[in-house]
C-alpha cells in the first residue's frame, strides 16, 4: 500500500487518471471514507483532512465539499531547532511565525562532561519550546482545529502549556524538517490534501 497527499482540487483528476491505468473504478463510501475499485483490482481510499469522517454520496463533487478547510484552524509545527505557527481562515493565512532557537548538538564526549552537554541541550530545548507556546497562546485562540507535525515530543511539550489546553488537535501529524517559512507552507498545503491509500493489484 503506498499513501499519497492529493490536494483536494486535484482530486477528480487524480481519480480519473487512476481509472484510466486500472480499467475503471467504481466508487463507494465506506467506514467514513470515499473508496475505489477497479477493474483490475487495484483500490483507493480517500480520507478527508482535519480528521473528518466522510458519510455523503460516492461523488466526487460531494467528497469535495466536506474537504474545504475550516472557517478558522491552525498549524503547530516544532522541533528542537524552531518553530512555526500559523492561524488560518479556510485557506488564506491570518497571523504566522517562524523562529528558530540554537540547540547545542550532542556530543561525543563521556562522564560529566556529557552530563553536562546534555543539560544544556535539555535547557535550551525548554526554551525553545517555551517561545513556541508563547507564539502559539498568541496566534492561535479562536482555531476550531489544530494540525501538527515535526517531532512529537516537541509537540506534546508545547501543547502541554495550560493556555493551549482548548485546542482540538486533528490528524494527520505532518513529517516536517527543522520549521522555516518554505516548511509552514508546505504544512498547509499537505494538511487540506486528501490523504489516499493506494493499493496497486
Amino acid at each position: 500500500m503506498t499513501e499519497v497527499l492529493v490536494p483536494a482540487p486535484r482530486l477528480a483528476r487524480w481519480v480519473e487518471n487512476f481509472g484510466v491505468r486500472h480499467g475503471g473504478a467504481d466508487l463507494e463510501t465506506q467506514d467514513g471514507t470515499l473508496t475505489g475499485l477497479a477493474g483490475d483490482g487495484s483500490t483507493f481510499v480517500a480520507h478527508l483532512p482535519f480528521g473528518r469522517s466522510y458519510a455523503g454520496s460516492p461523488e466526487i463533487v460531494a467528497f469535495l465539499l466536506d474537504a474545504a478547510p475550516p472557517e478558522s484552524w491552525g498549524v503547530l509545527l516544532v522541533r528542537k531547532g524552531g518553530f512555526a505557527v500559523a492561524r488560518l481562515a479556510k485557506d488564506s493565512m491570518v497571523e504566522s511565525k517562524v523562529g528558530q532557537r540554537h540547540v547545542q548538538g550532542r556530543t561525543k564526549a563521556g562522564g560529566q562532561s556529557q552530563q553536562r552537554f546534555a543539560r544544556r541541550r535539555d535547557n535550551q530545548a525548554r526554551v525553545a519550546y517555551e517561545a513556541a507556546a508563547e507564539h502559539a497562546a498568541r496566534i492561535l485562540p479562536g482555531a476550531q482545529v489544530l494540525v501538527t507535525g515535526g517531532d512529537h515530543a516537541a509537540v506534546e511539550a508545547v501543547l502541554s502549556d495550560s493556555r493551549l489546553a482548548g485546542l482540538a488537535v486533528v490528524p494527520p501529524f505532518l513529517a516536517v524538517p527543522d520549521p522555516r517559512r518554505g516548511v509552514l507552507e508546505q504544512a498547509i498545503v499537505d494538511a487540506c490534501s486528501v490523504r489516499v491509500d493506494v493499493t496497486n493489484a
